[in-house]
């Protein structure tokens, strides 16, 4: 099966490192020539707000619908973000609000708890940057994030395979440690894991 990617990219600030890693998966992806498209959240123009929940419809901009469009299309997804707060940013978290609704990414079973899942046969890669070391996070946070995205999000859509890189701590991080990440982000690429 070819390989098509979304890679989404959950951080406000363009001057992020998460957008020199965004760019060395992207580098890495186009040299094994799979076809990659790219939702960049913060220059999307929509409402982060579910205002009503499941319970009225909102109509989705079309930023948001063109985002949809891209989930669908591709087979494997990338997220990439940095955590805060043992979570995601608020912006990110409005763009999985807006977007994973029922009759696009689940449904709804009438008149029972359960659901069906609409991402089946999907792939994800979670790459997320830490202010604390990956380890400190892991033992004494037990990696709040990962789980939510992991198994609340991706796994309750249908995305059963889903791989965590975890790069921390950045703050106070030296060129060779920020440079490292980068190649290895890039063999991810390559590889299209």
């Amino acid at each position: 099966m070819n390989k098509r990617i979304a890679l989404i990219i959950g951080h406000p600030d363009k001057e992020s490192y998460n957008y020199a890693l965004a760019e060395a998966y992207k580098k890495g992806a186009k040299t094994s020539e799979f076809e990659i498209q790219e939702i960049v959240i913060q220059d999307l123009e929509f409402n982060p707000n579910l205002q009503y929940g499941y319970r009225k419809r909102t109509e989705l901009e079309p930023d948001l619908l063109k985002g949809q469009e891209i989930l669908k299309w591709a087979n494997h997804l990338v997220w990439i973000y940095p955590v805060w707060w043992g979570s995601v940013p608020a912006i990110m978290k409005g763009f999985l609000d807006r977007v994973l609704l029922p009759g696009f990414a689940f449904n709804k079973r009438k008149n029972s708890i359960w659901w069906d899942k609409l991402f089946i046969g999907k792939t994800a890669r979670i790459i997320c940057t830490l202010d604390q070391p990956s380890w400190y996070y892991k033992w004494f946070y037990g990696n709040p994030s990962h789980k939510a995205m992991k198994k609340l999000t991706m796994n309750f859509v249908g995305v059963k395979k889903v791989r965590i890189t975890t790069i921390g701590p950045i703050r106070l991080s030296k060129e060779k440690f920020r440079t490292k990440w980068l190649k290895r982000v890039q063999k991810l690429g390559e590889t299209g894991r």
